[in-house]
């Protein structure tokens, strides 16, 4: 059964961090030491050019959905700083560095809700793709085991070699939606990041679905207010379901099907 909120697409884009994989706290805590490290060695010439990085606000505002290139220019500049490239490469390099340590430490698992509404949502026919501006979207996805639950992957290695703008531009979108044989008005877009909703706006998918982990009046607000039109604190609730999920690995190999393309 196709949930309400998606009935008239053929077709969903899922964005990885956040919405598939519980990996924006991850990538949050890597962005937080990098910045604040970058911060305090720099003589401020304003009291807030000093004011440490938010890995929940500030994460959300100006780093999620984006490329690291893109984030860490969005962030430095509410602080009041123009970087220089050779800066941008140095903070990005090291919140990479802190990231691949993280993630070498432990597994990220898929959220049980999204592996329920992807069994879902291939049960009824859809196809799916996940996208990412991550060039880590792939690994997070192999080890979560989620990764022959979708026919689509555009992650950011494959989005550099194609040229594409990073969002709020729509393009990573887009191609997603074109390899999975749909235009944007035929499939709907899943996303965390006020980038992301905001990308699915403007490339004219037929549903915006938010998906507010943080699960607040504010960051429900905002994700409204950037263009989705429904907004979640989990997946589950789509199909109606607000039970909590025993055991969503179980689930993964319970017969996927589908391949990349």
């Amino acid at each position: 059964m196709i949930p309400a909120a998606l009935r008239g697409v053929r077709g969903v884009v899922l964005d990885t961090d956040g919405v598939i994989t519980d990996s924006a706290r991850v990538h949050a805590a890597a962005w937080k030491q990098a910045f604040d490290a970058f911060l305090a060695e720099r003589p401020p010439e304003l009291p807030e050019h000093r004011r440490p990085f938010d890995a929940s606000e500030d994460y959300l505002r100006y780093v999620d959905g984006r490329s690291r290139r893109d984030g860490a220019a969005a962030f430095l500049a509410s602080r009041g700083l123009r970087p220089t490239t050779q800066e941008l490469e140095s903070v990005t390099a090291e919140k990479e560095r802190l990231f691949v340590g993280r993630l070498r430490e432990g597994a990220i698992d898929a959220y049980p809700g999204t592996i329920r509404l992807l069994h879902a949502l291939r049960d009824a026919g859809l196809v799916l793709a996940a996208a990412s501006a991550s060039r880590h979207a792939r690994e997070l996805i192999v080890r979560a085991g989620v990764l022959e639950l979708f026919d689509v992957l555009v992650d950011g290695g494959e989005a550099a070699r194609l040229g594409l703008v990073g969002k709020p531009d729509p393009a990573l979108f887009l191609e997603a939606a074109h390899r999975l044989g749909l235009t944007a008005a035929d499939a709907a877009v899943v996303e965390d990041a006020l980038a992301g909703v905001e990308a699915g706006r403007r490339g004219g998918f037929r549903v915006v679905i938010g998906v507010d982990r943080s699960a607040t009046e504010d960051t429900r607000s905002a994700l409204l207010r950037h263009g989705a039109d429904v907004v979640v604190d989990d997946l589950k609730e789509l199909l109606g379901d607000d039970e909590d999920e025993d055991d969503g690995e179980a689930e993964v190999e319970g017969g996927s099907r589908g391949g990349l393309t």
